[in-house]
């Protein structure tokens, strides 16, 4: 039954914040439907201060906050916890001294411990990290030169392997096994980087 299906099920718990293609197994938040100003449906404001904003005649997911160095800003969608992931977001830098750009976020367990594909304009790269009790280790790096506007993040990861992709080119690629279980995905930026997030899509399978 298609009440049943568990896209279905995860749709049902967000409301109208997401899109869905039942036989492609596919979320999709457009945030069309969700108030200005607001945190979107289905998502919990982790750190940082996140809020539904419009950009370029359509509403983006924004982070807002200029929190210290060092600090991550998340935003978690709590309703859903896949084991293999294809994440994809738009993003684009809008401010930032210390930090800008941001990046995704999967197999969380809470704001302290998940993995984390970023792009960072200022330092022009693209990172793949794990976080794991508030720490921030580096697998992978690529050297990207920046260019104005949206640009694309996607990651996918099946068992331990991970792969990472910057305006549909993979550039980052490696295995891990610290978060081996299923866990919430989410978006990120750091310190002081305002940046907007847009069509964030999550493709998952057995």
């Amino acid at each position: 039954m298609l009440a049943t299906h568990p896209i279905c099920v995860i749709l049902a718990l967000l409301g109208s914040a997401a899109l869905q293609d039942v036989e492609r197994g596919t979320v999709v938040w457009n945030f069309k439907d969700d108030a200005l100003g607001s945190i979107p449906r289905g998502f919990h404001e982790e750190v940082g201060k996140w809020c539904v904003a419009e950009a370029d005649g359509h509403k983006v997911l924004a982070q807002k906050g200029e929190s210290p160095d060092k600090v991550f800003n998340v935003v978690l969608a709590t309703k859903y916890n896949p084991v293999n992931v294809d994440l994809s977001v738009k993003l684009q830098a809008v401010a930032g001294k210390l930090d800008q750009g941001g990046g995704l976020i999967w197999r969380a367990k809470d704001k302290d411990n998940y993995y984390l594909a970023r792009y960072n304009p200022l330092e022009d790269n693209f990172r793949v990290y794990k976080v794991e009790r508030g720490k921030r280790t580096m697998f992978k790096n690529a050297d990207i030169p920046h260019t104005p506007g949206w640009h694309s993040l996607r990651v996918t990861m099946r068992g331990n392997h991970i792969e990472c992709f910057y305006d549909g080119k993979k550039h980052l690629e490696c295995d891990d096994a610290t978060f081996p279980d299923g866990g919430m995905i989410g978006l990120w930026s750091k310190a002081d980087a305002q940046s907007y997030f847009s069509d964030l899509q999550l493709k998952s399978s057995p």
